[in-house]
């Protein structure tokens, strides 16, 4: 409330302003309607700036002075050569006017242009070692990939958006206590690859204030920097593959270091429950892969030997079909 009361006080005193000392020669009461005028306008961009992120106003500040700059001297360098003084003076104010309002729109439009992350992305030697990968919330939140910087097969620079961190932090502080836990595991797993001796991780600032979901943010940060996206969200792998980006994916890895395991070959596993089909077992890998075994639903409990029949590749993995030999281990 005390902000309104403030803005009216200082539209009156603008106004009081145009009264007293109207401009442009103009009468009392028409200085007082242009200054109020005026004053409205100052107070709509007044709460425009306010919303707007800091980096924003600074750019778009830093691009009006650049426009400011060049419009002058583009116009200095016309006037030097040009015959005609009316021409001459039109272009100038031309360049003074036209030149400021590119630098402003530019300034509020590319603000990431601002970012150290954004120029290092451009001017990085490509046949360097080191390669950024930047990660989202799902693998964070997944955290091998702290394991996988643990064992060196992850190395370079690992660069998390402010964008990202905050997401990270809305789930830690969800009030759904699964989500909470999950958050917080992210943190965890975010101050582990700070620690890590095999990667470099760098909190960016690189932002793109005219999108809305994290998902488009992400490859728009990885466009910018040249770099990989980290993640386990599949239609983020899928769009960023579409957009020609390359993604690392952890359940892809995963899946691709899991055992093989071909057509006749034997192996023991522990039925944990019945399958769909009738006397079918279910049983699990120590990695997950589940195993669906028949003519083992009476062996539920115990470790059995399995004869491989079959090998199924599937969007989640892998599925291993197989017969009960009879024997328990």
């Amino acid at each position: 409330m005390g902000i309104f009361v403030f803005r009216f006080f200082i539209i009156g005193l603008i106004t009081l302003g145009g009264y007293f000392h109207p401009p442009f020669r103009l009468s009392a009461i028409n200085g007082a309607a242009a200054a109020f005028g005026l004053g409205l306008i100052m107070m709509v961009l007044e709460t425009r700036i306010r919303r707007a992120p800091f980096r924003v106003i600074w750019s778009a500040g830093l691009g009006l002075l650049v426009g400011i700059l060049l419009g002058w001297l583009l116009g200095s360098i016309y006037q030097a050569v040009v015959e005609s003084p009316e021409m001459a003076i039109f272009t100038r104010i031309f360049f003074l006017v036209i030149m400021p309002y590119i630098g402003l729109l530019v300034g509020t439009r590319k603000s990431e242009w601002l970012d150290p992350a954004y120029w290092s992305g451009l001017f990085k030697d490509k046949k360097t070692g080191r390669s950024t990968k930047i990660l989202d919330t799902s693998v964070i939140i997944d955290g091998r990939v702290a394991d996988l910087c643990d064992t060196g097969f992850v190395e370079g620079d690992l660069v998390i958006p402010q964008f990202v961190l905050k997401e990270l932090q809305l789930v830690a502080d969800s009030p759904d206590a699964l989500k909470r836990q999950r958050g917080r595991r992210g943190l965890d797993v975010l101050g582990r690859l700070q620690k890590s001796a095999q990667v470099s991780v760098t909190i960016s600032d690189l932002d793109f204030p005219d999108l809305r979901d994290v998902d488009s943010k992400l490859i728009e940060c990885a466009k910018a920097m040249g770099a990989k996206i980290m993640t386990n969200d599949y239609n983020l792998n899928k769009v960023a593959h579409i957009q020609g980006l390359q993604v690392l994916n952890v359940n892809e890895l995963t899946n691709a270091l899991r055992p093989v395991a071909l057509p006749g070959e034997a192996m023991s596993v522990f039925i944990l429950k019945e399958g769909k089909e009738k006397d079918q077992g279910v049983a699990y890998l120590e990695d997950g892969t589940m195993v669906v075994v028949d003519n083992s639903r009476r062996m539920i409990g115990q470790t059995v030997n399995i004869t491989v029949t079959s090998v199924l590749q599937t969007t989640v993995g892998k599925m291993i079909f197989g017969r009960f030999n009879g024997e328990a281990s």
